[in-house]
């Protein structure tokens, strides 16, 4: 009797086993049920009737990734290049992926394989190196329209590396060498010929000023000089102003004291003469004489002869 309950304990805890099934986060299983498909259990405590219902496959959610393998592919140019690319996919339908292709990552690199080749086929040695972008874009369009109806979705492709050969590597080598020791040289010349401007500009610069300030100086030489001859114009000016106005005030202080006199004809003829023997005492041949100065020569002669008589 012990035996039976042992036994019977034991096929409870066998079909409890089979029957209760926990799916981890990010995961699903495909449940069928006798050979064909029953539903896809989610992440949690899941149960199926034992024996009857089966796990065909455990899917991942996860974003994955797949490296195809490195391919050789014949430019336009007929240069045989070596393209390694990763693919980046995520299953969104896990029941289309487990029945509708027997290898989804197979289905994946083969497709990649020929698109590769197709794309690159197009394209000439140059653009595969300088059109990555472009062909990751391509590449991964194509994936994703292909792979739809598997259930899957392709998020990005990207290729890590082209490798050309061995000569053709050499050669490009010898071209970039050659490009860099160009643009260094091109450099050094715009640098130089850039130097060179700013250093005329400088010197123009310098002429300029220069030449201003030689303007300038001039300009302030020559006011200075005004001012001075003005000055000294104004300084002449009003030593002409004293000396005429002392003249005119020893003429009117000789004036006054001949008017205190009361100067008879006589005194006026004798002043006149004076006058006169100042005038021809000059180095001119000839003495023009006022016709007033020869009436008082006149009067003096007649008042002379008047004299002699009395004597």
């Amino acid at each position: 009797m012990e035996i039976f309950f042992i036994i019977l304990l034991l096929f409870i805890l066998i079909v409890a086993a089979c029957s209760i099934k926990v799916v981890r986060q990010s995961e699903v299983r495909i449940i069928e049920r006798l050979g064909r498909y029953h539903k896809t259990a989610e992440a949690g405590l899941n149960f199926i009737v034992p024996f009857i219902d089966n796990v065909r496959a455990v899917v991942s959610l996860k974003q994955q990734t797949m490296d195809v393998t490195p391919q050789s592919v014949i430019t336009k140019d007929n240069v045989t290049i070596t393209i390694d690319t990763v693919v980046f996919y995520q299953i969104t339908e896990p029941a289309k992926a487990v029945y509708e292709i027997e290898s989804l990552q197979k289905g994946i690199a083969y497709i990649a394989i020929t698109t590769i080749r197709d794309i690159v086929g197009k394209m000439d040695l140059d653009s595969t190196f300088s059109s990555r972008d472009m062909i990751n874009n391509q590449l991964r369009t194509i994936l994703d329209e292909a792979t739809d109806k598997w259930g899957c979705k392709v998020d990005r492709v990207e290729i890590k590396d082209i490798k050309p050969p061995v000569d053709i590597r050499d050669a490009m080598e010898k071209q970039m060498n050659a490009e860099r020791n160009k643009r260094a040289t091109i450099l050094e010349a715009e640098g130089k010929r850039q130097a060179d401007i700013t250093l005329a500009e400088g010197k123009k610069q310098a002429t300029i000023l220069e030449a201003e300030a030689e303007r300038e100086s001039s300009i302030r030489r020559a006011q200075g000089i005004r001012e001075s001859k003005i000055l000294e114009a104004e300084g002449n000016a009003e030593a002409i102003k004293k000396v005429a106005d002392a003249k005119a005030q020893e003429i009117n202080l000789v004036y006054s004291a001949i008017m205190d006199t009361k100067p008879d004809q006589n005194l006026v003829a004798i002043k006149s003469l004076e006058a006169l023997e100042k005038v021809a005492d000059g180095k001119a041949n000839k003495v023009f004489i006022p016709f007033d100065a020869s009436k008082a020569m006149g009067a003096l002669g007649a008042a002379t002869e008047i004299i002699k008589g009395d004597k």
